[in-house]
């Protein structure tokens, strides 16, 4: 039998769907603000693509950054970026609608609240640049729900999503994705750091660091932590020019190899793993999560920083934007606290938390023991 919630919600839904109720709700005070919004929310949904693109249009022209130090004219605006008036009035005020920019008297425009926060950090104009690969991918989407094993160029672009032999790639085919990544991990460092201190620790290993930005945030912040990396011996590569750039080289120590497979650098009490579990299939994560427990002693800690898919108000990144991106990569899944946190303990942790951060939307940290 149907639960009184399922009986309700059939009786709501044959409701909404009928054009009779439809035009009471809209003609009815207290049900028509209910009736806008979701009307909204819908018309919301049929347009964020042509959203996403004024976005990107805004970051391609490098117009937030010209509003970054006042407000311009839209002649001013139109010339800098090279686009003829009329278009440029239409490309302006779409971004006034997304509070990108503002609208100031005398034909000006400002900076809006979007972005000002764009502009905050860097790593998201990268990664709106970044997406145009993705809606590549999302060009026909019943198709590439229905092919699951077909190449596409976001896993072209995460090259070790796929290869055989991930440690054999070249500078070549690992800088694309090193960039981005190092683009977006100063204010997840941040984050990190600020949630769990470092202080009594002695040794510091970053699994899967890239070009070592999040190392060097922790070195700056804690002078006595010693410093070990590991990722793919390409990558590990540039993470020591970014480390000797910094004046860190001396204290951090980098290896590159296969994480899965080989050997990790023992030595360190504390391992970071960031925003790489999720790049991962379940098998692959599981198999991960026990070489870095082997390779820290009892009472190491584990600290593994990503979205979570269960984010209270962030639950259309995890569902929607996360779930289908990596879908895209060929390789991952947005997993749920509940869903790490069992992982873990399987794997042979104990005492799995959950660390409260500023923007879990942006990032979630989870803390555990071996």
């Amino acid at each position: 039998m149907p639960s009184l919630f399922e009986r309700w919600l059939s009786l709501r839904n044959r409701l909404l769907v009928d054009s009779r109720f439809q035009k009471f709700a809209s003609a009815t005070p207290g049900f028509r603000a209910i009736a806008r919004k979701k009307a909204s929310g819908v018309f919301d949904l049929l347009s964020g693509f042509i959203y996403s693109q004024v976005l990107l249009a805004c970051v391609r022209l490098d117009l937030l950054q010209l509003l970054k130090d006042g407000p311009r004219s839209l002649e001013e605006l139109a010339n800098s970026a090279n686009l003829p008036l009329d278009p440029a009035r239409r490309l302006f005020d779409a971004a006034v609608s997304l509070d990108l920019m503002c609208r100031l008297s005398g034909a000006r425009y400002g900076l809006g609240m979007n972005g000002a926060a764009v502009l905050a950090n860097p790593g998201i104009g990268a990664m709106v640049e970044h997406n145009a690969i993705l809606y590549e991918d999302l060009r026909d989407p019943v198709d590439f729900l229905r092919n699951p094993d077909r190449e596409t160029a976001l896993s072209r672009y995460w090259a070790y999503a796929r290869a055989a032999d991930p440690s054999s790639l070249g500078d070549e085919a690992v800088s694309g994705y090193s960039k981005l990544m190092s683009a977006s991990q100063p204010l997840v460092a941040e984050e990190i750091l600020d949630a769990t201190p470092l202080s009594e620790r002695g040794c510091l290993l970053d699994v899967g660091g890239g070009e070592g930005r999040f190392l060097i945030s922790a070195g700056r912040r804690y002078p006595h932590l010693r410093l070990k990396m590991f990722d793919l011996p390409a990558v590990a590569a540039r993470a020591r020019e970014r480390l000797a750039e910094a004046g860190m080289n001396n204290r951090a120590e980098v290896s590159g190899g296969n994480f899965f497979t080989d050997d990790l650098p023992k030595g360190a009490d504390t391992v970071t793993l960031i925003r790489i579990l999720h790049d991962h299939d379940d098998d692959k994560a599981a198999r991960l999560l026990i070489n870095i427990r082997r390779a820290l002693p009892p009472g190491g800690r584990l600290l593994l920083a990503e979205p979570l898919s269960d984010t209270r108000g962030a639950e259309r990144m995890g569902d929607a934007y996360f779930a289908f991106y990596l879908m895209a990569m060929r390789s991952g899944r947005p997993r749920s606290y509940e869903a790490i946190s069992g992982m873990l303990q399987r794997c042979g942790y104990h005492d799995v938390r959950r660390i409260p951060t500023r923007v879990p939307l942006q990032t979630s940290l989870i803390v555990a023991q071996t």
